[in-house]
């Protein structure tokens, strides 16, 4: 049986394919079309795995462009698909805490993955990675280098979260000669720092499950750690939880037709 997931994001759109225990998976930028975005990266995802279109029993739309997807079968939102992707990547539930492109959200799930709380930052840019992409333009670097740049380094104060007022702030950093390094790393405490007072509404979590583009930081992903004072665990294909998820849902809704 094969299914697709398709989590369109502000920033990213992310496809999985399931069979099984396979999971073929795809990213590509948004752009200005939530509908193209999905409708393409789908395509190309099966011309990649080199299925026909027809051989998908079920296909699952999520994330904040899924209203526009107007090929699939069923829409869930984000909050569910990520926990039920987080939860089959690492398994015994817990807390998974996403930062995306334009917002950061904590989930709180039991040990089957099913949700029992959350909460989400969708208002602010601050502690998401859009934050991070104008606080690297700001430096003069690309966001891909931003984890080694903060290794190892003592961060630097950046008391304003707004991301206007932060990119002043660092412009005003460098004028003053300061370490880029320090001050990436500042960015980074900072942005963990936000995140973590965003989830720790929820208390100690027995593992914490770290998903979205800004997981693969390994800076990010350590100060987290370092803010909750407990391991965060980043799986391979955490940036897919949420098209994983919808996958996942998609095959149940194909199981059930079935029987």
């Amino acid at each position: 049986m094969l299914t697709a997931g398709i989590d369109v994001g502000s920033v990213a759109t992310k496809v999985v394919l399931l069979r099984d225990h396979e999971i073929y998976h795809l990213v590509r930028p948004t752009g200005w079309s939530p509908r193209d975005a999905g409708l393409n990266t789908f395509q190309e995802l099966l011309q990649q795995t080199g299925y026909q279109e027809s051989e998908v029993v079920c296909k699952v739309g999520t994330g904040y462009g899924r209203i526009s997807l107007d090929f699939i079968d069923k829409a869930v939102t984000e909050i569910h698909c990520h926990a039920r992707g987080a939860n089959y990547l690492v398994n015994g539930g817990g807390l998974v805490i996403d930062i995306g492109g334009q917002d950061s959200k904590a989930i709180l799930m039991n040990d089957e993955g099913k949700v029992l709380d959350f909460t989400m930052n969708d208002k602010c840019a601050a502690g998401t990675g859009r934050f991070l992409q104008v606080m690297a333009a700001a430096l003069g670097v690309d966001v891909s280098q931003l984890a080694e740049l903060a290794k190892d380094q003592q961060p630097l104060e950046i008391n304003s979260m707004c991301t206007v007022f932060a990119e002043s702030e660092v412009i005003s950093l460098l004028a003053k000669g300061s370490n880029k390094q320090e001050i990436i790393a500042g960015i980074h405490r900072s942005v963990t720092r936000r995140v973590w007072g965003m989830a720790s509404r929820f208390g100690a979590a027995k593992q914490i499950i770290f998903t979205g583009g800004v997981a693969k930081n390994l800076d990010v992903r350590n100060r987290l750690a370092k803010e909750a004072g407990a391991p965060v665990i980043a799986p391979e294909l955490g940036q897919f939880a949420g098209a994983l998820g919808a996958a996942l849902y998609a095959r149940d809704l194909a199981s059930k037709e079935l029987s």
